[in-house]
């Protein structure tokens, strides 16, 4: 049953054969057209040539395997088989299995790299403003310093809070002077919320649209290429967000408080306002500095943290990104090793088989196995098997009736003839014979 089984699906098993090797070659085919660069014409030949030889070679391998380990019973062949399928299949892998994965889950693997880049970007951008507004917390302390000077200026001069003498003189212009440079410093802060601001936006409009081409429908190659133009765009709004952060310029400039600060002369119509006012004025100038060094710490601060280095975009290929990305499209790549490796299924099965088949031809027990009753058994059937070979032996054979045989015409008898005399050979006489080699009668 098993012999008749396995010969009735031996056309079953070249046609599915043939069918997974047709299909690898189809998938090795869209899978290296995308490596192969040229003219369309030599890239066409180019991929069927290739995917025709793998189609061929897959077919080849499992036929000869097919057709050989079924019916090799020592072990040591056996094992090299084994050994050969297992380099044929690491072989096949190696030069049709990637390529299927690659047509199969090509240009979902080329998505998620867009994917994983645009959120990469994202985390970029984000990085990128939030430096450049972190100068943005260095406004309130600078009203704050601005506002201080600009009260005491005013105290003096109503009530004359520091010097004792109200009225404008020295000390009011210097802190009237503090509190306007304060306020420029400021200003320019505050004028770079907005330009970080607008910045920000282009790189929300570059991303929208970054997000618009990984989710879009239709080819995947046009849509990478726009990806990587937006990406370089992005990466020049990120750029420019660095450079708009003015932590420098306010470490600059309260550095340049201090630095530049020069004591005015009292102007005191008497010797004691001018005493008065000169220490106040030493007393400003230390505000001044404690200030511009609390500023420059603050703006240090700033500008210690870590630079945005966002990564540049790179273009991959399916193939690529298919091996890139290999352990997010695992079904992929066990659908595309499947189609090149499931005869090897076949092969086991039929080395299973035929292993049945030589177990069923086998006699039921050898010579160590056999019992007294059935060495006696057999020695009988032999004897009988020997005794009817003798009996169909001993039977003669029937010589057939020759019947309504036409009776052959005599010769005259030769001159001189005598009964007695013998008879040359091919000479017919005139005597017939009887039909068991009796003694012949002369015929009147």
């Amino acid at each position: 049953m098993l012999r008749q089984a396995v010969s009735s699906l031996d056309l079953t098993t070249r046609l599915t054969l043939a069918v997974l090797a047709l299909a690898s070659g189809v998938y090795t085919y869209l899978g290296v057209r995308e490596l192969l660069d040229g003219s369309a014409m030599l890239v066409f030949f180019a991929a069927i040539i290739y995917s025709a030889a793998v189609s061929v070679g897959i077919y080849a391998f499992w036929s000869f395997l097919m057709r050989f380990m079924p019916h090799v019973r020592d072990g040591v062949s056996r094992l090299l088989l084994f050994v050969a399928m297992g380099l044929g299949s690491v072989m096949i892998v190696a030069m049709s299995s990637w390529l299927n994965a690659a047509a199969l889950a090509g240009s979902a693997a080329l998505e998620q790299h867009l994917a994983n880049k645009l959120e990469s970007f994202v985390t970029d951008l984000d990085q990128a403003h939030s430096n450049a507004l972190s100068a943005q917390s260095l406004l309130p302390d600078i009203q704050m310093a601005s506002l201080r000077f600009a009260q005491l200026a005013e105290d003096e001069q109503r009530q004359g809070s520091l010097t004792g003498t109200s009225g404008s003189g020295t000390v009011v212009q210097l802190l009237t002077q503090m509190s306007r440079q304060i306020d420029q410093l400021g200003d320019e802060v505050e004028a770079s919320a907005g330009r970080v601001s607008q910045l920000y936006e282009q790189g929300g409009k570059h991303i929208a649209r970054m997000r618009e081409l990984v989710s879009a429908r239709g080819p995947i190659n046009p849509r990478a290429d726009a990806f990587a133009g937006e990406s370089m765009a992005l990466m020049g709004v990120i750029a420019s967000l660095q450079q708009t952060s003015v932590a420098p310029a306010v470490k600059r400039a309260a550095e340049d408080l201090a630095r530049g600060f020069i004591a005015p002369i009292a102007d005191g119509g008497s010797a004691d306002l001018a005493e008065r006012q000169s220490v106040v004025v030493g007393n400003v100038e230390a505000a001044v500095a404690a200030q511009s060094e609390q500023l420059a710490a603050a703006a240090e601060q700033i500008l210690s943290t870590q630079p945005v280095r966002p990564e540049r975009f790179e273009p991959l290929t399916t193939a690529e990104a298919v091996l890139r990305y290999a352990p997010d499209f695992l079904p992929s790549w066990a659908g595309a090793i499947s189609i090149d490796l499931l005869p090897a299924v076949l092969v086991l099965i039929l080395c299973v088989v035929h292993a049945g088949i030589r177990r069923e031809g086998e006699p039921a027990a050898g010579a160590s196995t056999m019992s007294a009753a059935d060495l006696l058994t057999a020695m009988r059937i032999l004897r009988e098997v020997e005794d009817e070979s003798r009996k169909a032996q001993a039977v003669p054979e029937a010589v057939p009736e020759r019947a309504d045989e036409p009776e052959l015409p005599l010769a005259p008898p030769a001159k001189g003839w005598d009964a007695d005399t013998p008879v040359p050979v091919g000479v017919v006489t005139p005597f017939t014979t009887t039909p068991f080699g009796g003694r012949p009668e002369k015929k009147d």
